[in-house]
């Protein structure tokens, strides 16, 4: 028999060396078992209802700090919180985050090729588009667009060593959607518009609450479209009551991991004074230190991007902001026709909302001051800088709108929650644009939400019934993200209690 060995018996160096490779066996067996069950892991978290790991386990590195509550965000069913819901410690990440720099990347891929005859067409809306080829500068060689005001809506046959469009496509280089083709645009201006060689960068700012499957919907809509998504989330509501912060906590539980690089967090972490007894100066504030604040750690724009801001429930489509991207030539600022629905795409509102939405940087910042609630809400030439702008860009100024009453330019889904979002919504609205339906008891009971949303009904007892019910089959009934997700958006596509 081998004789036993004390471990006392051993020398110090060997004591020490024993443990420590004891712990590297067990560390190599855990993560060749972590390897093993990886993938079923990755698959059984989501099935299961679960929020994946990756989130916190990277804020723990990256803030030093866990957070419990992150494990219990309630952004999936909208509900309020105390003050007790949001730990300091996401308050101070929230702050970090809200002081980066994001610094803002060209755009190489090349979008119009060049055919063996010469033309040159937009690889997307073109019928046969061939190897890509560089675009000539300077721009204005290429001639414009040659946009033709009644032309077919169909594949149009080539002209002359001339690009074939695709159904939805139009003009010489087929590079012009159907919501602008169809829209109010000038002879002028039509004339005018040329590809651009490089194309602009475009930043979408946007504030929000808890409109959680929205956002996502939009980051699905416009991820290869826009460069910056510029997110304004505040700890208080626009009534002024502490709230909890649903999109950081959803961004980092990796929620959004598939856009995250080109999210640009914007903190409010106060709320406006006066803005409790005039809600209007709330809800002004709010697109204020969104467009200031997050314009003001974006390193690199320029005067010739793009810059679109909307309400949470106002999508965009991607053909709109797809054109202003890729042309030179349009006239500023712009609207976009959204398609208006409530409280699901299944209720569609008559005609369409006609709303400002973007101009270029430059517009911005000389005619509006920066402020994206002056662009939103004033006449540009109510601003006395706009005549300045004119002459020193060269452009005049001329407000036009993309797509029509019939032919729409995104969706604006308004009220678009479950009854527990709607209850939300109701007690975090500002304190303005009365009656305020949320100081009304008997309106934030669940059960007179789900008639509400049954009937297309409003909260003041009128419209039940009056609305059509939308047809699932029309073109633009919903994001092409929630079509294709059934499952998750059902109670946004078909009415849940119908």
């Amino acid at each position: 028999m081998a004789p036993r060995i004390r471990c006392s018996a051993l020398p110090s160096r060997r004591r020490l060396l024993l443990p420590a490779c004891v712990l590297g066996l067990s560390l190599a067996v855990a993560l060749q078992l972590w390897q093993a069950l990886a993938p079923r892991v990755a698959v059984e978290i989501p099935r299961l209802g679960l929020k994946p790991l990756s989130g916190h386990l990277e804020r723990l590195f990256w803030s030093g700090h866990d957070d419990e509550g992150l494990r219990q965000s309630d952004a999936a069913n909208g509900n309020s919180s105390s003050a007790s819901s949001s730990p300091a410690s996401l308050i101070e990440l929230a702050r970090e985050l809200g002081g980066r720099v994001l610094t803002m990347r060209d755009d190489h891929e090349e979008y119009f090729v060049r055919t063996p005859a010469g033309a040159l067409c937009f690889r997307e809306g073109s019928l046969h588009p061939e190897a890509p080829s560089s675009l000539p500068a300077p721009v204005g060689a290429v001639g414009g667009v040659g946009l033709e005001p009644n032309a077919s809506s169909g594949p149009s046959a080539p002209p002359a060593a001339g690009c074939a469009c695709r159904a939805g496509w139009h003009g010489r280089h087929c590079s012009v959607p159907s919501v602008v083709h169809y829209s109010n645009l000038g002879a002028r201006h039509r004339a005018a518009l040329a590809p651009r060689a490089a194309p602009r960068r475009v930043v979408n700012a946007v504030n929000v609450n808890h409109e959680m499957e929205l956002l996502e919907a939009r980051l699905h809509e416009l991820n290869d479209t826009v460069d910056v998504f510029l997110v304004c989330e505040s700890n208080f509501t626009a009534f002024g009551e502490v709230r909890r912060l649903h999109f950081l906590s959803a961004l980092l539980s990796g929620a959004f991991d598939f856009v995250r690089h080109k999210i640009h967090y914007v903190f409010l972490d106060h709320f406006p004074s006066g803005g409790r007894a005039d809600g209007w100066i709330a809800d002004e504030y709010l697109r204020t230190f969104a467009t200031r604040d997050g314009l003001a750690r974006l390193s690199g724009l320029r005067d010739d991007d793009v810059f679109v801001i909307n309400d949470a429930d106002e999508l965009p489509s991607r053909e709109a902001l797809l054109f202003a991207r890729l042309h030179d030539g349009w006239p500023e600022p712009f609207a976009l026709h959204l398609r208006r629905s409530l409280y699901g795409f299944f209720w569609k509102q008559p005609g369409s909302l006609d709303v400002l939405a973007g101009s270029t940087v430059g517009a911005l910042r000389e005619v509006y001051g920066g402020d994206g609630i002056m662009l939103r809400r004033r006449h540009y030439y109510d601003m006395p800088r706009f005549r300045d702008y004119e002459r020193r860009s060269g452009t005049r100024m001329e407000q036009w709108s993309v797509g029509t009453a019939s032919r729409h330019a995104g969706w604006h889904c308004s009220w678009c929650f479950p009854p527990e979002g709607v209850r939300t919504k109701l007690v975090s609205a500002q304190n303005g644009d009365f009656p305020r339906w949320g100081d009304y008891p008997e309106k934030l009971d669940l059960d007179f939400i789900k008639n509400l949303i049954r009937t297309g009904g409003w909260f003041d007892g009128t419209g039940a019934g009056m609305l059509p019910i939308a047809n699932p089959a029309e073109k633009m009934y919903a994001p092409w993200y929630v079509l294709e997700n059934p499952k998750r958006f059902g109670h946004l596509l078909r009415n849940p209690y119908l």
